[in-house]
C-alpha cells in the first residue's frame, strides 16, 4: 500500500471496507508514531520493525496471530483468556463477523464453511471495531453513541487515477500523512487486545491514545484438521467504561455535534442529501463538526476527490443492513468545499426539492380527499409517502451534481440558469409520480375524475408557484 500496489481486497466483503480501512490506518498512525517516523516505510521489513515495537512485550509475535495455543497470552485482535469463563463455538468467518442484518434471509450467514485465514482476519476486524450492543453480556465497541447506534465512516477519499472509484492505498496514505500531522508520540494504551481482560473490569476512556484500537467481545480462534474455527464468551461489562463520552472519542471519521455526542444512522436510515448536507454543512437545527478526514487539506484540489460516508442503520440492538455512498467531488470544489458558499447553495437547493415535493403531496392528498380541499386529513397525506419517496430519490440523485455545478456558476445569471433547469427537471419528476401513484389512491369511482381533475390542478399550481419567479428572473437576465 505504500507502494501504491493495492488496488483491491478482493476477499473484503462490502460492509467490512469502513472498519478496514479504519483498522489499517489507525495501525499504521499508531506504530509510526510510536517510532518518531513520519514517512511511510517502503518494504516490509521496515513495517515488520514498528508493528514489532508496539508489542515489545511480547518477544514471540504473538499479538499478531491468528492462532495461538496459550489462551493466557493474546492473539490478533483477541485479548487473553482470564479462565473460568463459558465459550461457545463458531464454525465460520461469517458466523463471527458482526451482524449484518435482523433477518437471516437478507444475508445468510454460516455459509463460509472454507474460509481462509484473511476470511477470519477481516471477520475480526468486522466485530471487534464495529460491533454494537446485542443482547445480555455481548456489549458493543466504544467508538458509538449507544449500544444501538453505530460506528460511521465520512471522510474523503482519492479517486482511482483515471477512474471514480476508491483508491484504497491513495486513500490509506492520505488518512495516515494526515492523521500523523496532528499527533506528537503515543497518549496512552493503543493496542487492547494487548491488555488483560479480567471478568467485570473495564478500561478507562482517558487512559487511551485518542486512536485506540479496541476489542469489544471475547474471541479465540483455533485450528484442528487444518481448519479455522473459533469459540466466543461474554462479558459483565464493556471493555472501556466509555459510556459518558457518547461515542465521542477521537475517531477522526465520525461527525460529533455541538454537544459533544456522535453521529450515528438510525433504523431505517439512509445517506440522503439531507443528512449529509446536514453533517457537512451545518444546515438545520442540529449542528455537526465534519470529521478531520471529511475536510479538504492543502493540496489536494490537484486531484478529483470522492466523498465516502459508509456505516451501518442501527436501533434497538439490531442492525438495518449496511448503508454505503460514494460521491465524486471535482477538483474545482475541494477548495471551498465546506465553506460559506456551498452552505448556503445546498441549504437553497433543499428548499427547491421541498417546494416540489410539497406540491406533489397536496396534489395527491387531494385526490385521496376525493377532490374535497376542506376534508384533506393527515391520513390523506399518508397516502401520499411512496410517491414522495420515490420524489425524494430522484432529487438524491441529482443532488450532488447541481450542487457542485451551482457552486461554480460566477455569474447570477448562470445560476438562475441552472435553477431553472433543475425545478423544471424535477417538477417534470413530480408529474410522472402523480400519474403513477393515482390508482393505487382509494377513491370511489364516482367522485374519481373529480377528483383526479382538482388533484392535478393543485399539483400544477403549485409546481408553477415554485418555479414562477426563476422564470422571471431569467427573460430579466437575457
Amino acid at each position: 500500500m505504500t507502494r501504491s500496489e493495492v488496488t483491491t481486497f478482493p476477499a473484503l466483503r462490502p460492509h467490512q471496507r469502513p472498519a478496514w480501512h479504519m483498522f489499517l490506518v489507525q495501525l499504521a498512525v499508531l506504530s509510526l508514531d510510536a517510532a518518531g517516523l513520519r514517512e511511510l516505510p517502503e518494504s516490509e521489513a521496515g513495517w515488520r520493525e514498528i508493528l514489532r515495537g508496539l508489542t515489545a512485550d511480547f518477544p514471540e509475535d504473538e499479538p499478531w496471530h491468528l492462532i495461538v495455543a496459550d489462551r493466557k497470552r493474546p492473539a490478533f485482535l483477541q485479548p487473553p483468556d482470564p479462565g473460568g469463563l463459558k465459550w461457545s463455538k463458531v464454525a465460520t468467518a461469517d458466523a463471527l463477523d458482526m451482524v449484518i442484518t435482523s433477518r437471516n434471509h437478507d444475508l445468510k450467514r454460516e455459509i463460509a464453511r472454507e474460509a481462509a485465514p484473511q476470511d477470519w482476519l477481516f471477520a475480526l476486524v468486522s466485530l471487534q471495531t464495529m460491533e454494537g450492543y446485542s443482547g445480555r453480556s455481548n456489549y458493543g465497541i466504544a467508538r458509538m453513541n449507544g449500544g444501538s447506534s453505530s460506528r460511521v465512516l465520512i471522510g474523503l477519499a482519492p479517486a482511482s487515477p483515471g477512474r471514480s472509484d476508491v483508491d484504497p492505498s491513495l486513500w490509506w496514505q492520505r488518512d495516515v500523512g494526515r492523521l500523523l500531522e496532528t499527533r506528537s508520540g503515543l497518549a496512552g494504551k493503543a493496542l487492547l487486545w494487548l491488555e488483560p481482560w479480567p471478568e467485570g473490569e473495564a478500561l478507562d476512556l482517558a487512559a487511551l491514545d485518542p486512536q485506540f484500537i479496541e476489542v469489544c467481545r471475547r474471541v479465540r480462534l483455533a485450528e484442528k484438521n487444518g481448519r479455522i474455527s473459533a469459540e466466543r464468551s461474554t462479558s459483565s461489562a464493556a471493555r472501556i467504561a466509555a459510556e459518558e463520552a457518547k461515542g465521542n472519542t477521537g475517531d477522526p471519521w465520525t461527525p460529533v455535534d455541538f454537544q459533544g455526542k456522535a453521529f450515528t444512522l438510525g433504523e431505517g436510515a439512509d445517506w440522503t442529501n439531507e443528512r449529509l448536507v446536514r453533517l457537512l454543512f451545518k444546515t438545520g437545527g442540529r449542528k455537526w463538526n465534519a470529521p478531520l478526514l471529511a475536510r479538504p487539506f492543502p493540496g489536494e484540489e490537484a486531484e478529483p476527490m470522492l466523498l465516502i460516508a459508509e456505516a451501518f442503520a442501527r436501533g434497538n440492538s439490531k442492525t438495518d443492513g449496511f448503508r454505503s455512498r460514494v460521491i465524486p467531488v471535482p477538483k474545482a470544489i475541494l477548495q471551498e468545499f465546506l465553506g460559506p458558499r456551498p452552505v448556503d447553495v445546498a441549504d437553497g437547493l433543499l428548499k427547491d426539492i421541498a417546494a416540489i415535493e410539497l406540491a406533489l403531496r397536496n396534489g395527491l392528498a387531494l385526490v385521496a380527499a376525493r377532490g374535497e380541499q376542506e376534508k384533506v386529513k393527515k391520513p390523506h397525506y399518508e397516502r401520499t409517502r411512496s410517491a414522495c419517496e420515490a420524489l425524494r430519490r430522484e432529487a438524491d440523485r441529482l443532488f450532488f451534481t447541481e450542487l457542485w455545478d451551482r457552486v461554480e456558476a460566477t455569474v447570477d445569471a448562470d445560476f438562475t440558469r441552472l435553477r431553472l433547469a433543475f425545478l423544471e427537471k424535477l417538477a417534470e419528476a413530480a408529474r410522472k409520480e402523480f400519474q403513477a401513484a393515482l390508482t393505487a389512491i382509494p377513491c370511489a369511482s364516482l367522485m374519481r375524475p373529480r377528483a383526479e381533475v382538482r388533484g392535478k390542478a393543485r399539483l400544477d399550481w403549485k409546481l408553477h408557484e415554485a418555479i414562477r419567479d426563476f422564470k422571471q428572473m431569467e427573460v430579466a437576465d437575457a
